[in-house]
């Protein structure tokens, strides 16, 4: 087959028959700011009692709800042709989960804690066993609490010190509230505590007669720590810490020793943490170092000292130093690993003997341990070319055995148990994919695309053997590139789906991650931003000239800050896409950054900047802002997603970014939006419930370049 032509006109529409679109009233509103006036056509869409919407979706404005229920009813006849082929999609995705899995429980003093499913279970199955043997107790059903609910989310689970309680906590609207509950583990029955509107997170006492947790303010922020007692009303709650600066996360921990209550203060630059005695819910939290703009710092407890994670000093990769426990301030802070730029150092675990830190270098994760004693390090290696690592550490301080998990793009989730001591790997469970899998059908590689300044950005392959490399392939290429995060290259049994059907599938490493050190995400934020965008373009580009696809075949996906990815690329190069998958994308940034009564928005301007207080933040959010941005020139086939109830990226934004899209694409293609009515920032909570979404937007991926 002949090489396709990167330049080429996008084909014939694969929507054929389609209804008229939605058209979204234009209600044209100004706002004014640094002397700069905007005009926004749709801000109607925004739901002036959007807080209460997150609690009862039935107050939802009639007009709003007619609108978007248009756009589903739009978007469920331009996919109708592929109904058959979701259903393939998404008996082939379960076809590759076991459904009756176990995790490998973990011990903890008398017991051993596991998670499993059932077979047609969407929620998980909270489960313990004696140490030394004996018969399970259910702990808590979750497809038991999720029956005749919409939606459902647990939030986790957390087990008291004395293990005959069971902090549990869930969500069943997707507005992210969660009601934290006490179950007595001896009975299997709730206790009458009942704890409304938190993080979702419950940090035991000593005495296991009490726990704190976080508070979430009805702007959704965690404004207080507080400590509850057991058998008291929650309106008898003590204050233990309260958070004034709305620009700031707090959440709450305790020490694996159950010695140590950590209340953690944090945007995404600085870090400030507060420490009280586990048996002190009284006593007033003892600050460790005080915030300063750009200094991060997380404490790990190590029997008399903590070892603290950091970057102060100018250790942009960070570093480790310890602190008497007794003394922690910066003064008595003791360098334990220095800082070595170009490797980042990620998390750090301390146990009796042992500290195991998770870095990256060169791109790739690794793991040390380092004896206690002796100050010997030692790696666990790795072969492959790009793969993924987690490490899970142990619930217990005083053990020589560690977990971590293992996968790459062509090896399913490895999990093994590590003695630091003896240096001896015990595999303890391999993933299976009941439908089959053999890893040497397919070839995993790592490519370097030259961004529009020079810089090497990395992109990961997965392909069958069998795919032709001249072009003619279509590609699912999925970026993200903010916060730091960085995507890993790690097992994906949904994307099978579509290398099975000849796709290459592909991750763009891009800036704002932290993929190839911390300097790689400060290189994509703020007034950086844009090399985010370049270096996705610049992936897409280099996947079509290297013959991996063909532009008009390159369908881009990305979510949340990675949605907004997708509104900024396709404004910029709309012909390097075949098609476009948004979900839940933040395209709305210049009026989010400007609302600080918005959930996230203070803590969120030290990533994007503070558009209300600064003009030159202003104008840089403005030049890219996806919303703000759209113009007159042929967009690809969209599709955006959205939650009613998401709290992160409220609805109306993808909603407004759709209308604007459609009013000005000169295509024809269809632009689409399905906003999940009974949802929130994660779609659908249930593990098949969420596969369907996943089928939906393969489909869409295979109509697109004409597969489906």
């Amino acid at each position: 087959m002949a090489f396709r032509n990167p330049t080429l006109e996008l084909p014939l529409s694969a929507f054929k028959n389609l209804p008229a679109a939605p058209r979204a009233e234009a209600r044209p509103a100004s706002d004014t700011r640094h002397g700069i006036t905007r005009t926004d056509p749709y801000a109607w869409l925004r739901a002036d009692n959007w807080h209460a919407i997150f609690k009862d979706t039935d107050i939802l404005d009639p007009a709003i709800r007619a609108h978007l229920e248009a756009e589903n009813a739009f978007q469920k006849a331009a996919m109708a042709d592929t109904e058959e082929l979701q259903k393939t999609l998404l008996a082939e995705m379960r076809g590759r989960i076991k459904e009756d899995d176990s995790s490998v429980p973990s011990p903890d003093g008398p017991w051993r804690y596991g998670v499993r499913f059932v077979t047609g279970g969407e929620q998980p199955i909270y489960f313990r066993l004696p140490r030394e043997g004996g018969a399970e107790t259910v702990l808590l059903d979750g497809d038991e609490e999720a029956k005749g609910k919409d939606y459902f989310r647990l939030a986790g689970t957390s087990h008291s010190p004395d293990h005959a309680h069971l902090g549990w906590a869930a969500d069943d609207k997707g507005s992210e509230f969660f009601t934290l509950h006490v179950r007595d583990t001896a009975t299997g029955k709730d206790l009458a505590d009942t704890i409304e509107n938190t993080g979702g997170g419950a940090a035991w006492g000593a005495d296991s007669q009490g726990f704190f947790y976080t508070a979430v303010d009805d702007n959704h922020r965690p404004t207080h720590i507080y400590y509850h007692r057991l058998g008291t009303d929650q309106s008898e709650d003590i204050v233990v810490r309260e958070e004034t600066d709305s620009g700031f996360f707090m959440s709450v921990g305790a020490s694996r020793l159950n010695d140590f209550i950590f209340i953690e203060v944090n945007d995404h630059e600085t870090s400030e943490c507060w420490i009280l005695p586990a048996d002190q819910p009284k006593a007033a939290p003892r600050l460790v170092a005080q915030r300063r703009t750009g200094i991060e710092y997380s404490l790990e407890e190590g029997g008399d000292v903590f070892f603290i994670l950091t970057n102060a000093d100018d250790a942009k990769d960070f570093k480790i130093v310890e602190a008497p426990v007794s003394s922690p301030g910066p003064e008595n802070w003791k360098e334990v690993v220095p800082h070595e730029p170009g490797r980042l150092i990620l998390a750090v675990s301390a146990y009796a003997g042992h500290i195991v830190w998770l870095e990256r270098k060169d791109g790739l994760p690794r793991l040390i341990v380092r004896d206690r004693k002796t100050g010997e390090d030692h790696a666990i290696a790795f072969d492959e070319e790009a793969y993924s690592l987690g490490f899970q550490g142990s619930m217990e301080y005083d053990t020589e055995t560690v977990r971590f998990t293992y996968s790459s793009m062509t090896t399913p989730g490895q999990l093994y148990e590590y003695n630091m001591r003896s240096r001896e790997r015990r595999l303890l469970k391999q993933d299976e994919v009941p439908s089959g899998h053999n890893p040497d059908d397919y070839v995993t590689r790592r490519i370097m695309a030259q961004a529009h300044d020079g810089e090497a950005v990395p992109v990961t392959l997965l392909y069958r053997k069998d795919t032709p490399l001249d072009g003619s392939a279509p590609c699912l290429l999925y970026g993200y590139g903010s916060y730091g995060i960085a995507i890993p290259a790690s097992f994906n049994t949904n994307c099978l789906s579509l290398v099975d059907r000849g796709f290459v599938y592909a991750i763009a490493h891009i800036r704002g991650g932290k993929d190839k050190g911390f300097a790689w995400y400060e290189d994509g934020k703020r007034e950086k931003k844009t090399n985010t965008f370049h270096d996705f373009i610049a992936a897409a580009r280099a996947l079509a000239s290297e013959g991996f696809t063909s532009h008009d075949r390159i369908i881009a996906q990305g979510g949340s800050a990675g949605g907004m990815l997708m509104g900024a690329v396709v404004n910029m190069a709309p012909s390097a896409f075949g098609g476009i998958i948004a979900a839940v994308p933040f395209v709305d940034v210049l009026n989010t950054m400007l609302d600080d009564t918005l959930p996230l928005t203070p803590p969120e301007w030290p990533e994007w900047g503070n558009p209300a207080a600064s003009e030159r933040d202003y104008r840089t959010i403005a030049a890219y802002s996806p919303y703000d941005n759209v113009s007159r020139q042929a967009y690809p086939p969209i599709l955006a997603l959205a939650g009613l109830t998401d709290p992160r990226v409220t609805y109306w934004e993808p909603a407004k970014w759709v209308a604007r899209v459609r009013e000005f694409s000169t295509s024809g293609e269809p632009v689409l939006l399905r906003t999940n009515m009974s949802a929130g920032h994660g779609g659908a909570a249930g593990r098949f419930q969420r596969l369907e979404e996943i089928a939906f937007e393969y489909a869409f991926a295979l109509k697109v370049v004409g597969l489906a």
